[in-house]
């Protein structure tokens, strides 16, 4: 199943950040203990960001860690820090720190999203749908809860109903790319390939070429999307 996390943020990202990173990884290459990052809140946590696009996990749980422990009733460090805890695959880490950020803000919609992503890579559908709803309902604005959702409406078969939350995320004029595609996959296990097909091409038109860097969130799709489409083209 494929799902789109979100790393929530309160502050503006500031990516002039190199001299907070160069500290945390000697921090983190010679254990110095009670070490005090002397920059402000908001760089620590775009330095986090930055770190995890780069997937340097271990930098960025570790500037979450500092925030925490600054701030140890901010549901948003928690969230974010188990959102890289689940992308390194350190899955109930990261459920702990959902758990931590609901329990601080029962509020937050990103961290029901998150949590409901957990549920769902363990194949616990219904009961990540009861959190991207709660999702939906605190936000109802949420791209990435209504694709989260419609994905896993579409693994349960209820393609119908996944169609109508794809199309509702199109309204919001978001990440489009990444609707058509996941849309088109709901047409094309539901047997409809003509729609199928429009929908591959239109998210293939949107997602960035295989020339760009590739570590680019729509890489990875695109590639997927032309597998698609080739395994109907070649039926």
């Amino acid at each position: 199943m494929k799902t789109h996390s979100s790393f929530a943020s309160n502050e503006p990202h500031n990516y002039a950040c190199n001299s907070v990173i160069n500290k945390t990884k000697k921090v983190l290459k010679h254990g110095e203990g009670g070490v005090e990052f002397a920059c402000p809140d908001r760089d620590l946590r775009s330095c986090a960001l930055k770190s995890a696009q780069q997937g340097d996990y271990t930098e960025a749980i570790a500037l979450l860690s500092h925030l925490i422990h600054r701030h140890p009733q901010n549901a948003v460090d928690y969230n974010n820090r188990g959102l890289i805890y689940f992308q390194s695959g350190e899955t109930q880490k990261a459920f702990y720190d959902y758990n931590k950020a609901l329990q601080l803000d029962p509020k937050l919609a990103s961290a029901y999203n998150n949590r409901a992503n957990y549920y769902a890579a363990r194949g616990e559908l219904v009961a990540a749908l009861a959190d991207y709803d709660r999702a939906l309902d605190i936000n109802p604005s949420y791209v990435r809860a209504w694709i989260n959702r419609g994905i896993t409406l579409r693994d349960l078969g209820q393609y119908d109903q996944a169609i109508e939350d794809f199309e509702v995320a199109l309204l919001f004029g978001q990440l489009s790319g990444h609707i058509l595609a996941e849309r088109g996959r709901t047409y094309h296990l539901w047997g409809d390939w003509n729609c199928a097909i429009a929908d591959y091409n239109r998210a293939l038109a949107t997602l960035p070429s295989l020339t760009s860097l590739r570590n680019y969130p729509g890489w990875r799709l695109r590639t997927q999307v032309e597998k698609w489409l080739k395994e109907l083209l070649c039926y």
